[in-house]
């Protein structure tokens, strides 16, 4: 049978308002009555009923995470920054997958907020479909876009500094001699993938370098690889090839080696976020690092401030990641 916390206060010797307040911390009581308390409802196994709970603080103490694609790496180490903030306010998440459908999307969201979440941070699958369903839950319960965000929404959002990261690679591909490059993207409903489309010119004009038609296509390693074939019939390869995340790099680096093109010594690849796999290709892959720690705080912070203020968006400043694939000519 379940222990309740009547068999708690029994063991601990104390009336059950006191064991209840010892667990809680609603109302101070003695330190030595706490431990007391803690000591029995450790022995007895004694588990809090949280729905309980949760009728009386309104609170269920659980931040619901919706993002568009577990299996993209970008994801599971954001995941992990934000249980490890949950975890010291001995908080939990519920993690949810859109499977890189809005519909999806929209029935995980509203899931979750019928399980009475404190609040939601939602990476939107896309900057249009996305908009209907965030804008609805937002009035029931505090939202936080993270990395993506949906348009025309006077929604908080936290991601990196898409724009300065691109200044620091395109920088960096000056200073190692590049003078051509072309970007390697996704046709993509993400606004980051649009961001980091739309700046990537801007960003390489500003440092010297001269850019060809970017290649778009799906997202992932499969289309690094073709992407490189695709180079090939242009013509002559550029001095470097941007892609705007590491799985792209991975294929194209893949795709290059297969050629038989060296890396780094007839051409350059750099990739975007430093997802864990960065450093283990080969060769190890120049990148930009996304704060994930910070954007994880972030993140809380916002949806944890009283609600009705004026809506944030907080673009976090990334680091450049200089590794072989790009060491110097």
């Amino acid at each position: 049978m379940r222990v309740t916390i009547r068999d708690v206060a029994r063991a601990a010797g104390v009336s059950v308002s006191t064991a209840s307040r010892a667990l809680t911390g609603a109302r101070p009581v003695g330190e030595q009555i706490a431990v007391r308390v803690r000591d029995a409802a450790t022995a007895l196994g004694y588990r809090q009923n949280r729905v309980a709970s949760a009728l009386r603080t309104q609170r269920t103490d659980t931040i619901g995470m919706v993002v568009p694609q577990i299996s993209n790496p970008f994801y599971p180490v954001l995941v992990e920054a934000i249980e490890r903030c949950l975890g010291d306010d001995n908080r939990q998440l519920l993690l949810c997958d859109a499977r890189r459908d809005a519909t999806v999307e929209s029935a995980r969201i509203h899931a979750l907020a019928d399980r009475q979440v404190d609040g939601l941070i939602v990476a939107p699958v896309s900057t249009v479909a996305s908009a209907a369903a965030l804008t609805s839950i937002a009035g029931e319960v505090p939202v936080v876009q993270v990395d993506r965000s949906v348009a025309d929404t006077a929604l908080d959002w936290v991601g990196v500094d898409d724009v300065a990261g691109l200044r620091l690679l395109t920088e960096h591909l000056a200073q190692v001699g590049a003078r051509t490059a072309v970007l390697v993207g996704t046709v993509s409903e993400s606004s980051a993938g649009r961001t980091r489309l739309a700046e990537f010119g801007p960003a390489a004009a500003r440092h010297g370098l001269s850019t060809a038609e970017p290649l778009l296509g799906a997202y992932g390693v499969e289309w690094g690889v073709r992407a490189v074939d695709e180079l090939r019939e242009r013509g002559p390869l550029p001095d470097a090839i941007v892609c705007v995340n590491d799985e792209i790099a991975l294929g194209v680096l893949q795709g290059l080696r297969a050629a038989g093109i060296s890396v780094p010594g007839e051409v350059v690849v750099t990739g975007f976020d430093d997802n864990g796999f960065a450093a283990l290709a080969d060769p190890p892959l120049t990148t930009v690092r996304q704060p994930h720690q910070q954007i994880a705080a972030e993140c809380l912070r916002l949806l944890d401030r009283p609600r009705g203020g004026p809506t944030r968006r907080i673009a976090l400043a990334p680091t450049l990641v200089v590794r072989a694939s790009t060491t110097l000519r």
